[in-house]
């Protein structure tokens, strides 16, 4: 991390249009969010019904509106086929696959991290 002054450091985080918080990280960092990135992540495509059995807490409708999150923030692509029933895969875009070394690294700490957190 850089060691800017407390006052210059709180400039990037107080001014609404370039927050990297509010206006990056936001965009992936909810729960449902980083579980559909790591789904995403082990599988070179997945189908919708695919993800909601790896993830069975999640409503159809929330991972709907996931998925379409993560496709207008250019981390997952989507790809329909023209069959009947149509078929929807969903993959990595290499936007998203940049940010998975990250988001391991953080799942790492969190695996080190749970009992101690949870415990408090």
């Amino acid at each position: 991390m850089n060691a800017l002054p407390l006052k210059e450091n709180l400039k990037k985080y107080t001014s609404i249009s370039s927050c990297p918080v509010r206006n990056i990280i936001a965009r992936f960092s909810s729960k449902w969010a980083m579980l559909v990135l790591c789904v995403l992540s082990e599988n070179e495509t997945t189908r919708f019904n695919e993800i909601g059995k790896a993830i069975p807490d999640i409503s159809p409708k929330v991972l709907t509106e996931t998925l379409k999150g993560l496709e207008a923030n250019g981390l997952i692509s989507r790809k329909l086929y023209a069959e009947i029933p149509p078929r929807v895969e969903y993959s990595l875009t290499d936007l998203g696959k940049s940010l998975m070394p990250l988001l391991v690294n953080l799942i790492s700490w969190a695996l080190e991290n749970f009992d101690a957190i949870v415990k408090r």
